[in-house]
């Protein structure tokens, strides 16, 4: 696996855990 997949695959993740995180917080209120 080359540096530029796996950031990428990290990045990707991220981003996914932010919108989960925001779509969470959204439905509270």
């Amino acid at each position: 696996m080359s540096l530029a997949l796996i950031a990428g695959i990290a990045g990707t993740l991220l981003l996914l855990a932010y919108l989960l995180y925001a779509l969470i917080n959204a439905e509270k209120f």
